[in-house]
């Protein structure tokens, strides 16, 4: 059967580039991926616990496992990411004895050390401050390997550039579980980027939870617009995008770094969370409804010159802790009034450990919260819907990604989803595409006639 190993991942993008480290991490000690986990000498579990539907999620895959551990003994178990968190996890130890390894988030060392204890003595130390070192200096000085599944096929990934957060929203478990903020040296980042293009990708997205705080905790240490200006130098790399900001951080310069440079797409990710200025405090976001107002608007007169002007995602939670009606109400009319591409929506769960769960009562109900956000649903549905007419008739230029279905799916600049129908092979190239139907979630294009 040979060492293989199977990855489940839960979560976020920053626990996809997660899921590719230890892949990558697995492959040089010899392991090859098997999508049955049945076939495996390893399993990783990459956990989220952002939301409460993922937790449980994750705690039934594990128990799950529990009867293929009983048959195989020699199976290697590894439970990673956010439900480990950086604060130890005696507690999962005693709830899961058959799990062999516990691993943080971004840190594939607890399972490499497991695997390879004979050849070296001690790649990680307990102390969190060694453990930062190694994830920001010591992975980093090689070069970054995608899994041979991915090697040659992928063609949009997440480089990590800022490693956990500071802020510590009250809704938000991500500081208590990856830790406060880092940024990663810059060498590191470029060295993984021309890795990166070297096996075949065409974009690249920093990843943040606050993206746009990369550099603040190095004294006199680059910012973002000087990260993005030295990758832009990258020979072979496409496109660049940056995800997630915040909108006390999204500064003039790196709004005009974004409209200056050609490879950095005009696509903007920042959360909003709620419309009531009073549900954002409690939130503890730092700014308020008409902050984001104003903020939205710069962005559009600052990059609205540009070809096909600038997409703006936003992320709401409805039915946090307190929202009244009248609260939910403000929010509705902020996305109603604001009209953006897009609105990542959940509703709101608590989250042991988070300052909510510990200051605030949960009072509204699940089924309060799914009709608020059945009615945001329905309203974006229509915004988008309408935004994306003005690109019908129009000829964008779209990076292919992938065939599903015998169409090929790509995305336009501005993060749009487009398929088109062609036989020859579009994986990896940047094409204009006539733009023939437009929906709310995707649209379909076709390549124009070539000349021979």
């Amino acid at each position: 059967m040979g060492m293989k190993y199977h990855i489940w991942t839960e979560g976020c993008q920053m626990n996809v580039a997660d899921s590719q480290r230890v892949a990558s991490a697995l492959e040089r000690l010899g392991y090859q991926m098997t999508p049955r986990p049945e076939d495996a000498s390893v399993i990783v579990l990459n956990t989220c616990v952002v939301r409460q539907s993922a937790e449980d999620k994750a705690y039934g895959r594990l128990t799950s496992l529990r009867p293929l551990k009983e048959q195989k003994p020699g199976l290697v178990i590894n439970l990673m990411g956010c439900m480990v968190g950086v604060k130890g996890h005696d507690h999962l130890r005693q709830r899961f004895p058959f799990v062999d390894v516990f691993s943080p988030p971004s840190d594939p060392a607890p399972l490499v050390e497991f695997l390879s204890q004979e050849e070296t003595r001690s790649l990680v130390q307990h102390e969190t401050a060694q453990r930062f070192d190694f994830m920001d200096e010591g992975l980093a000085q090689a070069d970054f390997i995608l899994p041979q599944i991915e090697l040659g096929r992928l063609v949009s990934a997440h480089v990590p550039v800022v490693l956990g957060c500071s802020h510590a929203c009250t809704f938000c478990i991500i500081p208590y579980r990856r830790g406060v903020e880092r940024s990663r040296q810059v060498g590191d980042i470029v060295r993984e980027v021309r890795s990166l293009v070297a096996q075949g990708v065409k974009e690249v997205t920093l990843l943040g939870q606050i993206v746009d705080r990369y550099g603040k905790d190095v004294p006199d240490g680059p910012n973002l617009p000087a990260l993005l200006r030295i990758v832009h130098q990258v020979e072979g790399l496409e496109r660049i995008r940056f995800l997630t900001s915040h909108p006390n951080w999204m500064t003039d310069e790196l709004l005009d770094t974004v409209a200056e440079l050609p490879k950095v797409m005009p696509h903007i990710e920042v959360p909003v969370q709620a419309g009531d200025d009073q549900v954002l405090e409690n939130m503890h976001r730092g700014y308020t409804a008409e902050d984001y107002r104003r903020l939205v608007e710069k962005i559009r007169v600052r990059l609205g010159h540009l070809p096909l002007g600038v997409s703006i995602a936003t992320d709401i939670i409805v039915g946090f802790p307190g929202e009244s009606e009248a609260q939910f109400q403000q929010t509705y009319d902020l996305l109603a009034d604001l009209k953006l591409d897009v609105a990542h929506l959940a509703r709101y769960s608590t989250r042991p450990g988070t300052v909510a769960a510990r200051r605030l009562q949960d009072d509204v109900t699940e089924e309060e919260k799914m009709r608020r956000f059945r009615l945001l649903e329905d309203q974006q549905e229509q915004i988008v819907g309408a935004i994306n007419t003005r690109y019908f008739g129009e000829q964008v230029p779209v990076l292919f990604e992938e065939k599903v279905k015998n169409r090929w799916k790509g995305r336009t600049e501005t993060n749009k989803l487009v398929f088109v129908e062609a036989e020859d092979d579009l994986h990896g190239q940047v094409l204009p595409v006539r733009i023939t139907w437009t929906g709310p979630w995707s649209m379909i294009g076709v390549l124009p006639a070539r000349r021979n």
